[in-house]
């Protein structure tokens, strides 16, 4: 099979590492990954912000790009999501304004090849051990578009309660929104932060090391707001978890 990895904005600019990481660890599961570099935006700040048609070129490139493989692997339940449910969606009303059928081909060829990492993991190479080591305190927190677009469920704590060493600890309000949002914490800046602040004092009440999230856009808000409020726990996004062995703790 021919695999893809999709890094996503967040990921390639601030995040790099995390795709290293979903990299060393598919690698290490004998899943040879490909890295087409005409890849781009997914496009959900466009089309979060109202930019739809803005968005439909974003749609054709994905498509375009990933066309030669059979699955894109994205460590990002956000964008994951964004292909999954809104580009059927930007297709169909393509279609319905009269104008053909181009974007909704486009999301039929892309929506069913595209995976969030863990989802991968689980679903397509049915493994939860992934042979991984990390020896400290963590607790879990499910990212809304990961939870409630993709029904992830159980799989990234399946994927945690199976690495060596990890002490999964359960995180109070584990499915309230951590108030990030994307364009939502700009737009609705207090209530984000006021989010965010309940969000992080119940990970720091959990007395865990490490919170771990599936997506670096909520791990990013997440983390500044621990940070604000003098905390010592750090955010790990959970491929750097997976990737890591008894010889190379990310």
């Amino acid at each position: 099979m021919r695999v893809a990895l999709f890094i996503t904005c967040v990921n390639d600019t601030l995040y790099p590492h995390t795709g290293q990481a979903v990299v060393t660890l598919l690698e290490r599961l004998g899943v040879e990954v490909g890295f087409p570099e005409a890849q781009s935006c997914c496009g959900q700040p466009q089309f979060n912000t109202g930019y739809r048609h803005e968005t439909e070129p974003l749609v054709r490139r994905y498509a375009a790009a990933f066309h030669d493989y059979d699955y894109v692997v994205a460590p990002s339940g956000s964008c994951a999501a964004m292909v999954r449910d809104n580009y059927p969606r930007i297709g169909a009303k393509a279609a319905a304004e009269g104008r053909g059928q181009e974007l909704a081909d486009a999301a039929a060829e892309a929506v069913p090849k595209t995976y969030e990492l863990t989802e991968f993991l689980t679903d397509v190479l049915k493994v939860t051990d992934v042979g991984a080591y990390y020896p400290h305190t963590v607790t879990y927190h499910p990212t809304c578009h990961g939870l409630r677009m993709l029904g992830l469920g159980d799989r990234p704590r399946s994927l945690l309660a199976a690495v060596k060493g990890l002490n999964l600890v359960e995180l109070p309000g584990a499915d309230e929104c951590c108030g990030f949002g994307g364009t939502f914490a700009v737009k609705n800046a207090a209530v984000s932060a006021a989010m965010g602040a309940d969000k992080a004092r119940n990970i720091t009440a959990t007395g865990a090391e490490a919170v771990c999230t599936v997506d670096n856009s909520c791990q990013m808000h997440i983390g500044g707001t621990l940070a604000r409020q003098g905390s010592t726990v750090r955010p790990v996004h959970i491929a750097e978890i997976l990737a890591s062995t008894e010889g190379n703790v990310w």
